[in-house]
């Protein structure tokens, strides 16, 4: 984890691309978002105030945790359901709630999330800019009473800024996955598989090899103006501390090339790879390495680039593996 920026990384998403995103570790920004007009005040009346300036009447999803999860959102001791319920409500009723009862200890806590600025808050994102993040790049808000939010990893680079409260964050890095012992990935509480190691007690006998994965965790503490870029993959556990908590967050793929995921390409692996024998597996496991991942570089950089073919840069090579792919698919 990296405490501080390279000289000029924040000054434009090119630059913040090349000198912080490429080497895929997280970096803590401190102060990257203390001119938003919302911080000026420099209290949580003054965030709420500017939300509420922006907010345009819709319906938004409530978290709602009994006093006894400890506001913890998780799955229930069965893994067949979770210990919240949702409630759907005007966000402006689901803010004055959370407002009434912060700090009670004997009231279930509460918690929205993902609250995108188009949706709820339609021209908030002239305020809430970064110069180092696309201006395409449209923010969500999270905001919500003190909470835990499981382990988790996200497909998309994300950066994250405290607006009011505080927020742990324990991080691991993507190769930890094996040692997370982690939960379905059709059966998950917001979209993304989680850890039920994470946040276990050193010990726990149920997951023995997280004891390695807690001595690799990376945990950054984030003030109000204190942002978090966090690179796609990594797994984070999120704690919000303060009574009221805001959070601002940006996600984008900082490299895609098209509209191809590479998560949608694992997914059919699995179908068509992960059952297959060990020695079959490993084989292919050798091609994955040798066309994709490319340890030794370009499969075809012993001839010249006129010779590469579809594996050439040229950016309708895409398009032309892109149509390969679904004639296959469909059996042509």
């Amino acid at each position: 984890m990296i405490e501080k920026p390279a000289e000029g990384a924040l000054e434009d998403p090119e630059r913040f691309r090349t000198l912080v995103m490429e080497r895929c570790v997280p970096v803590v920004l401190r102060g990257a978002a203390r001119h938003w007009p919302m911080l000026a005040g420099g209290d949580l009346q003054g965030v709420v105030d500017h939300l509420l300036r922006f907010e345009a009447g819709r319906a938004a999803e409530v978290f709602v945790g009994a006093p006894e999860i400890g506001a913890r959102y998780h799955y229930d001791e069965a893994l067949t359901g979770f210990n919240f319920t949702r409630e759907t409500m005007l966000f402006r009723d689901g803010l004055a709630q959370i407002l009434a009862t912060a700090g009670a200890r004997d009231k279930p806590t509460r918690y929205m999330g993902s609250l995108t600025a188009e949706t709820y808050f339609p021209g908030i994102e002239q305020t809430v800019r970064l110069p180092f993040v696309p201006t395409a790049v449209r923010p969500r808000f999270w905001i919500g009473h003190p909470s835990t939010v499981a382990c988790h990893y996200d497909t998309m680079d994300n950066v994250a800024c405290v607006a009011a409260g505080r927020r742990r964050f324990t991080l691991f890095p993507p190769d930890a996955i094996g040692d997370l012992y982690v939960g379905p990935i059709d059966h998950t509480l917001a979209g993304q598989p989680v850890s039920l190691a994470a946040g276990s007690p050193p010990g726990d006998p149920r997951f023995p090899r997280f004891e390695r994965a807690r001595e690799r965790a990376l945990i950054v503490d984030l003030d109000p103006g204190d942002a978090l870029y966090l690179p796609k993959l990594w797994w984070h556990q999120v704690e919000a501390t303060g009574e009221v908590n805001v959070l601002v967050n940006f996600w984008w793929d900082g490299f895609a090339t098209g509209p191809d995921q590479p998560y949608t390409a694992m997914m059919l692996a699995l179908v068509a790879i992960a059952e297959r024998p060990a020695a079959e597996r490993a084989g292919w496991r050798a091609w994955f390495d040798h066309y994709v991942f490319r340890p030794e570089g370009h499969p075809l950089g012993f001839l010249p680039p006129e010779h590469h073919g579809v594996l050439g840069a040229e950016k309708e090579n895409q398009g032309r593996i892109r149509a390969l792919v679904m004639r296959m698919l469909r059996g042509g």
